[in-house]
């Protein structure tokens, strides 16, 4: 399952949480304040290259996860 990030509109904690992709968008209590207020955030991924180096695609492709156009993922 992915982690989410999401960010309460009552209090502005942030926090993650570990949920299915069909929950990603259903409400979440917040960890701080316990409102059901919150909103899911946008975030970015970095991949790791061979030679342990993590930054976003280098071969000029897409992403795994994109079929390119506006990825926040690779910027592709």
């Amino acid at each position: 399952m992915p982690t989410y990030v999401y960010r309460c509109e009552k209090c502005g904690e942030r926090f993650e949480s570990l949920r299915s992709m069909k929950d990603a968008d259903a409400p979440i209590e917040c960890s701080r304040c316990h409102s059901m207020q919150t909103k899911r955030c946008l975030t970015t991924c970095g991949v790791q290259m061979s030679g342990g180096s993590s930054s976003h695609s280098s071969s000029g492709s897409s992403c795994g996860s994109c079929s390119g156009g506006s990825c926040s993922c690779c910027g592709h």
